[in-house]
């Protein structure tokens, strides 16, 4: 390759370089070394003071039930407002408490739960652009973007606001039964979340945010879980251990609530003496007193159907002189 060929300014600027100083040599710009396959590490941020204390599965599986807990909210809302609502879950995050408070509205809806039988409060916090288009089609207006407001909440608009916060306690208390058996009530409603101070700043929560869509109004609900109150039912919350335990539970409910509702109804009992053949101008003819013989044998039992099914087994007799049958045998349900 030919040599550069400095310009005359290059040469001046040179010159006026030494009478400065040294010129500084440039550093030899050497070829890296080709990396070895296998030697890339992955490195990951880790901030010490927002650890991540709910794992992964637990996260997912949050995730899942509260997919369920919106799709329930919204039918549940459509029906008390006579208006369709469409509810979405937006995100399940780890974040600290401050980082909560601080995302939030102010004037708000902060209502503060006790989810019994678990330790400590839950938060569930209402965005006011929702909630007062909601009061004015609660009280029969229209719900359009004039409804918004920005004061707290009156008693008059609280009182109607509890009816649409037990809508979303009562479909909370569904989503968590396969896991837990919970009875969540408001202990009381706040407009200044930062006057709450439910647990300390720093502690980790798991905030499940949901957004709300009546008509071309939307809105965000937030519900705030502290890792404390479902660290003892951590374990419920994996994949394999929770599918397990909210099948089990429901099969023994699901039972325990056919039988009560079967308890006090009546059914029909079918009790077939014997089987046979006969004319049908022979049956014309019939009288009172006549007898039919038939091909079954006296010692064989009788069928006795209930619901169109042979679910026993029986013998005939009387008792208290009226005509009775005996149970003799419980026959087993036929495989499919």
């Amino acid at each position: 390759m030919a040599d550069d060929v400095l310009s005359r300014d290059d040469v001046e600027s040179l010159l006026k370089a030494l009478d400065n100083g040294p010129v500084p040599t440039a550093t030899p710009i050497t070829k890296s070394e080709p990396k070895k396959q296998g030697s890339n590490v992955r490195v990951l941020a880790y901030d010490f003071k927002r650890p991540e204390r709910v794992g992964k599965e637990q996260m997912r599986a949050l995730q899942s039930l509260h997919d369920g807990f919106a799709r329930n909210v919204g039918a549940s809302l459509s029906a008390v407002l006579r208006s369709i609502v469409e509810t979405r879950l937006i995100s399940v995050d780890q974040l600290i408490y401050s980082e909560f408070v601080y995302s939030l509205e102010t004037p708000t809806c902060f209502h503060l739960l006790k989810p019994k039988p678990l330790d400590g409060n839950w938060v569930l916090d209402i965005s006011p652009t929702l909630l007062y288009p909601i009061i004015d089609r609660m009280l029969g207006g229209a719900v359009g973007p004039e409804s918004s407001l920005k004061r707290p909440l009156s008693d008059i608009e609280l009182r109607l606001v509890s009816r649409i916060t037990s809508v979303f306690l009562r479909e909370l208390q569904v989503a968590w039964s396969s896991v837990l058996e919970l009875t969540i009530e408001v202990e009381r409603v706040e407009s200044n979340p930062q006057l709450v101070q439910v647990i300390p700043p720093n502690e980790v929560v798991v905030m499940v945010s949901f957004e709300l869509s009546i008509g071309n109004i939307r809105g965000m609900a937030n519900l705030c879980i502290p890792y404390h109150t479902i660290e003892r039912v951590e374990s419920m919350l994996t994949s394999d251990s929770w599918v397990g335990y909210a099948s089990a539970r429901a099969n023994f409910e699901s039972k325990e609530k056919r039988i009560s509702r079967l308890d006090g109804s009546l059914a029909d009992v079918i009790v077939t003496l014997a089987r046979s053949t006969i004319k049908t101008a022979d049956v014309l003819d019939l009288e009172v007193g006549d007898i039919i013989s038939t091909e079954t044998d006296i010692s064989q039992p009788l069928e006795v159907e209930i619901a169109d099914r042979v679910k026993f087994h029986a013998s005939a007799g009387s008792f208290k002189g009226r005509k009775a049958i005996q149970i003799e045998k419980i026959l087993s349900a036929p495989k499919e």
